[in-house]
């Protein structure tokens, strides 16, 4: 009778033991982004104690948050842990980045690894081999879908919001007239003229911060139905002499050459008088098409600025160069992303908060859920376990 109650209460502990170990909270790990430039972090204090508050742990690696003005105490204060980047790493099942890992990163992923990040996962299938060699899973912001309950999840719309706005601002310190129509003693100065391309999340916000500033603003776009957005905002729409290209999954798309010739002919008188010049088009997982040559620069005002947005997958202009400014005739040409070098602590935090709402809904109970049958987690999930489900 001794032994089989000793059994029985040993069974009661194995169960109970189990069940601990099985259900304890999930760990999530913020990490420093090392990518040359970047200022952001993925996860603010704000979010890591609204994850905690939601019952998991959040782990963040020393001065993750630094460039964004947020201190370690910051992360301590809510309730996080601060440690050294292998740690973060070890003591993790879900590793948060905004940029794709890099390859000192990978070495210290394993099978246990859930990553999230903005893969890009289309212009960077080596690194998707190499994730899923090391049997880990990874889900890509960057492949969420354009519906309405993605919408709060959607990281390229709240960091071009940003863009769109910084790039105006660049602009306007890089030319050598002001925006606004001025009436002076001494004479008038005629208002600026602003040239956009590309009338995404990032152009219609380039556009309305340009029309604050007093310009005249005209924009154009692949997409007819565009049209419509742009003139709400008190901006000119040029219109092509086409049927125009639809858009495709909510992205657009990469115009045929056709399309593009007949754009460029018709957009050139207004290129050629703009004394700023933002473009915004870039197409998911291929180079950012050609949208101003050289030979369209060589015709512009001598003192026009460049914008390109774009520049970080190839560039709209045909002398665009990341991260530098390359002058042609007088026409300053900038190639840049703007949002995260500018203005870091908006952006990490609208980033969070996307994050939050994506990882909130893809869990319950503290677990992933991985119900392939749902769009968001379907598009996004590029690898699972070690198998390659998106190229």
């Amino acid at each position: 009778m001794t032994n089989d109650l000793n059994q029985y209460f040993y069974e009661i502990i194995h169960v109970f033991l189990y069940s601990i170990s099985n259900h304890r909270p999930m760990t999530i790990g913020i990490l420093k982004e090392t990518q040359k430039g970047e200022k952001r972090v993925s996860i603010s204090p704000k979010i890591a104690k609204a994850f905690i508050d939601k019952g998991f742990n959040v782990i963040v690696e020393e001065g993750a948050g630094k460039s964004s003005k947020y201190d370690n105490s910051d992360y301590r204060e809510v309730g996080a842990r601060v440690e050294k980047r292998g740690a973060v790493y070890k003591e993790c099942e879900v590793l948060i980045k905004i940029n794709p890992f890099d390859e000192d990163g990978l070495k210290l992923v394993d099978d246990h690894h859930i990553l999230i990040c903005q893969l890009f996962h289309k212009s960077n299938p080596e690194l998707v081999k190499d994730i899923a060699a090391r049997g880990a899973t990874v889900l890509s912001l960057d492949a969420l879908p354009r519906i309405t309950r993605a919408q709060d999840m959607d990281v390229l719309s709240s960091q071009n919001n940003l863009a769109g706005y910084k790039a105006v601002i660049k602009g306007a310190y890089e030319m050598t007239k002001i925006f606004p129509l001025m009436m002076t003693a001494a004479g008038t100065i005629t208002p600026s003229r602003v040239l956009i391309y590309g009338v995404g999340v990032a152009g219609l916000q380039a556009i309305a911060t340009a029309k604050r500033l007093g310009a005249i603003v005209e924009a154009t776009d692949i997409r007819l139905e565009t049209k419509e957005q742009t003139e709400s905002l008190g901006a000119k729409f040029i219109t092509v002499e086409n049927e125009g290209e639809a858009s495709e999954k909510g992205y657009a798309k990469a115009a045929s050459e056709d399309y593009a010739r007949k754009q460029r002919e018709a957009v050139n008188k207004s290129l050629f008088q703009a004394d700023l010049v933002i473009t915004t088009a870039m197409v998911p997982g291929r180079k950012s098409p050609i949208l101003i040559t050289t030979e369209q620069v060589d015709q512009m005002k001598n003192g026009a600025v460049i914008i390109d947005l774009a520049a970080a997958q190839g560039g709209n202009c045909e002398l665009s160069k990341m991260n530098k400014t390359v002058i042609r005739n007088g026409v300053k040409i900038i190639g840049t992303t703007i949002a995260p070098e500018s203005v870091a602590t908006n952006a990490s935090d609208l980033y969070a908060q996307n994050m939050f709402n994506f990882i909130s809904y893809l869990t319950e109970d503290n677990a992933f859920k991985w119900d392939l049958e749902d769009e968001i987690t379907d598009e996004t999930l590029i690898v699972y376990k070690g198998e390659i489900r998106k190229t």
